[in-house]
């Protein structure tokens, strides 16, 4: 069972308080998303995030091919860090680690990504070609929309 890992972070000159509004409402996750995932919520998320919140997508991951997506909050200390684990969707394991940290000028936004891809050996073979290079475009994707929300960050 190969587990890989995607680590991504990125500066920006805005405040705890601010990003933690911002990447803790679930909302928000489809102004990150590239449009062509036809990203929608499906659950009610009325509610701040808390631990256990389930929150339900429809997502396009690969190839036009809808699927649903059913992620747990299993973590979170407040204004610090939450964690997203999926409970059913297009990986065989998902564990999101999201940590936002205070610099001088604003703030670390880091990614801790580790994910299992399905269908075994097959699910491998088409890793460094079809699923890394898809996450790589997602993760670049946000950031250049944070960037646009929010300014770049200068030290």
């Amino acid at each position: 069972m190969k587990i890989y890992t995607l680590h991504k972070s990125q500066k920006l000159p805005i405040s705890v308080d601010e990003a933690w509004e911002f990447l803790s409402n679930p909302k928000n996750l489809k102004i990150i998303t590239p449009d062509y995932m036809s990203f929608d919520i499906v659950s009610n998320i009325d509610r701040p995030l808390y631990t256990g919140q389930i929150i339900q997508y429809i997502v396009t991951p690969l190839l036009g091919i809808k699927t649903k997506w059913v992620s747990e909050i299993t973590h979170i200390e407040d204004k610090k860090y939450f964690v997203d684990e999926q409970l059913y969707g297009p990986y065989a394991l998902w564990h999101h680690k999201h940590f936002i940290k205070e610099i001088d000028g604003g703030v670390e936004m880091e990614d801790i990504i580790d994910y299992k891809v399905p269908l075994g050996f097959l699910g491998q073979l088409a890793h460094p070609f079809l699923v890394k290079p898809k996450l790589e475009e997602i993760f670049a994707y946000r950031q250049t929309k944070l960037l646009e929300l929010f300014g770049a960050y200068k030290k």
